[in-house]
């Protein structure tokens, strides 16, 4: 390699270290919230082996079982550990396990499902947490019932690039349990409960209709919503009959009335309340580009007026659900 190659080789290398020092130190400051992890007084802290919340909801911690100290010389083994969620007065607990390794030291670990606690079902098991940041906490207990308290180091921070999001909303309410770290680098959980919005659960391809399931989410009153087609570029909506079940909702898409005209037409989704819209789509998930990711066949469709339509149901980039028609001439149309 020639000198010059060399040079613009090593130049790239340390450009890229730059660029992923600034993105690191970035998603620091995203993740970093303004608050104590240990209640302003510094305390034995554990670094956990793996923290993590996956598929928006179940929360994993593994973090190694704290040598006894004691300062006359004698300690007994710790036997029990319970990690603690604890946000002002409030305050959840999970008992801990302990795991035998076959190289390094045993671990307590935990695994639990997080719950809102509005916006889940009271029935739900799991920790139930409210709006804000909890402080995460492992109480342990030896065998002669001595007790102590110990912070969990946040971990690093992990900038994610890839076809899935480092965080996602739960799937059962929508709420977002995001690990955080504090000011004084200790790790925390930011509850943030969910938008109002209209989740899209299943939608059925079939020769003559697309189907459509969804659930409202936040809470909302299924009675202040109607569904609609809204055609892209224009003003022009088509009504949908919607069936009802609580806060889900089913409906067959209007082909029909939307094939109107000649030409290819783009119809968002979309439920209304008033002036409020909110477009049906799939978010409570961490596919990063669902319109990659949820691919669609075009489908033939022959609607009960005699029309014959080229369809597409498919997701935008954002999650939404839009369909795509284009009337096909026939004898009776030319």
């Amino acid at each position: 390699m020639s000198e010059t190659l060399l040079s613009h080789a090593v130049g790239a290398v340390k450009r890229a270290r730059r660029t992923a020092g600034r993105i690191r130190r970035r998603v620091e400051r995203i993740d970093t919230v303004p608050a104590l992890g240990g209640r302003g007084r510094s305390g034995p802290t554990l670094k956990p082996v793996h923290l993590s919340v996956l598929g928006g909801r179940t929360f994993n911690l593994a973090v190694p079982v704290p040598v006894p100290v004691s300062s006359s010389g004698t300690s007994a083994e710790i036997i029990s550990a319970v990690l603690v969620f604890e946000r002002g007065d409030q305050r959840q607990s999970v008992p801990m396990e302990r795991e035998s390794q076959g190289h390094g030291p045993a671990l307590f670990t935990v695994t639990a499902g997080l719950r809102h606690a509005r916006h889940d079902a009271p029935e739900a098991s799991g920790p139930r947490l409210t709006d804000g940041v909890w402080r995460l906490t492992v109480e342990t207990a030896d065998a002669d019932g001595r007790e102590e308290r110990f912070g969990i180091t946040a971990p690093a921070a992990h900038a994610s690039s890839g076809p899935t999001l480092s965080t996602s909303p739960s799937p059962t309410s929508g709420a977002v349990f995001r690990p955080v770290r504090s000011v004084d680098g200790q790790a925390m959980i930011k509850v943030a409960g969910p938008r109002l919005g209209a989740e899209l659960t299943a939608f059925d391809l079939r020769w003559d209709r697309i189907s459509v399931r969804g659930r409202l989410l936040a809470g909302a009153s299924p009675t202040a919503f109607t569904a609609e087609a809204v055609r892209r570029g224009g003003t022009a909506s088509v009504p949908i009959r919607t069936e009802w079940d609580g806060d889900r909702f089913a409906f067959d898409v209007p082909l029909d009335a939307m094939s109107k005209g000649r030409g290819k037409s783009v119809w968002d989704i979309q439920l209304r309340s008033g002036r409020s819209r909110i477009k049906i789509g799939r978010r409570l998930g961490d596919v990063r580009n669902p319109k990659k990711v949820f691919r669609t066949p075009f489908r033939t469709i022959a609607t009960e007026e005699g029309a014959l339509l080229r369809v597409h149901a498919h997701l935008s980039a954002a999650g939404n659900l839009a369909v795509s028609s284009t009337v096909i001439p026939t004898k009776e149309t030319a």
